[in-house]
């Protein structure tokens, strides 16, 4: 069957699909594999993060210091940027838990790390330490828009504190669920520096309330759970630690059981369209699916619509 054939047949099966499709159908459990093996989680090896593979096509990657309250030092923040970008050039992976080990998400930058290396040099005039210091800004902002820019989605799973520069991380990841207990903060007023990893760029496209946006960034804030989802920074909340890491699980499951063109090709459309006028995002998406729907997938995922079994789409 050729590709505009095929086509006309899911444009007339969509209605019907779409109206009988039973009701929880998004927590169905779908089996999808990937020719080859799944990601070998052990050419990923960091000092600061463990990386597994929980599930074919599923990485979880988990901020390691519990002893520090996943605190971010230095080699967090390198070893962050080396993994993601490592990750958006796995072909195996489509998609990713992000979590915290320990007690914690993760209580921020590491001050103690960080005023070792931000010392000013006192044999510099002013221009040259500010010159310092922008070069070594720019890779800790590096380190959350790598998450954003990698096409896998990322869901961010987040228990307890969720502090400053934790914040900068989450907003940066594609779907946010958390734990009752777990609290957030835009810590970083109380150092007395503007937050400048990412926060006060994403967390008012997210929440859509400015005035919010301002109370939580000039005052440092808690923002516990219930208020979190209320203005849209999660999407979810689960009683415990053990229920999150499932729900998020299987929420990964489903969305790794996708055709990956669809997926990366959404992911792209959506962070493109928000920094965009819609025009602007229309003519992106219109020229990113001219190649994409000459792609396999669509076929496949028609016929196993139609058969009512489930499509397995090949590593992207």
């Amino acid at each position: 069957m050729s590709l505009s054939s095929m086509s006309r047949v899911l444009l007339r099966n969509y209605r019907h699909l779409s109206l009988s499709a039973p009701k929880g159908a998004h927590n169905i459990s779908v089996i999808s594999t990937s020719r080859g093996m799944a990601s070998d989680a052990s050419s990923y090896q960091f000092e600061t993060l463990k990386v597994t593979t929980p599930q074919e096509n599923i990485l979880h990657v988990e901020l390691n210091r519990p002893e520090k309250r996943n605190a971010m030092n230095m080699v967090f923040f390198r070893e962050m940027k080396e993994c993601f970008t490592k990750i958006a050039e796995d072909s195996d992976c489509r998609v990713v838990v992000l979590s915290g080990a320990g007690k914690n998400f993760t209580a921020g930058l590491d001050l103690m790390d960080a005023a070792t290396i931000m010392a000013p040099d006192g044999d510099q005039d002013i221009g040259r330490r500010a010159e310092v210091l922008r070069k070594f800004i720019i890779p800790l902002q590096e380190s959350n828009t790598v998450i954003e820019r990698c096409l896998k989605p990322v869901i961010a799973a987040i228990h307890s504190a969720c502090v400053g520069g934790g914040v900068d991380m989450v907003t940066a990841c594609d779907i946010r669920m958390c734990t009752k207990d777990a609290w957030f903060t835009i810590k970083e007023v109380d150092i007395g520096i503007a937050a400048d990893l990412g926060t006060l760029q994403r967390f008012p496209k997210i929440v859509g309330n400015d005035s919010l946006v301002r109370e939580l960034a000039y005052t440092g804030r808690a923002l516990p759970s219930e208020e979190a989802k209320e203005v849209g920074l999660v999407s979810r909340i689960f009683p415990d630690k053990e229920a999150l890491m499932d729900g998020a699980m299987e929420l990964a499951k489903v969305i790794a059981s996708k055709s990956p063109v669809a997926v990366q090709g959404t992911k792209s459309s959506l962070v493109y369209s928000r920094d965009h006028s819609v025009n602007d995002g229309l003519d992106h998406v219109r020229v990113w699916n001219m190649s994409m729907l000459q792609s396999e997938d669509m076929m496949k995922a028609a016929m196993a619509s139609m058969q009512k079994t489930d499509a397995t789409f090949s590593k992207l």
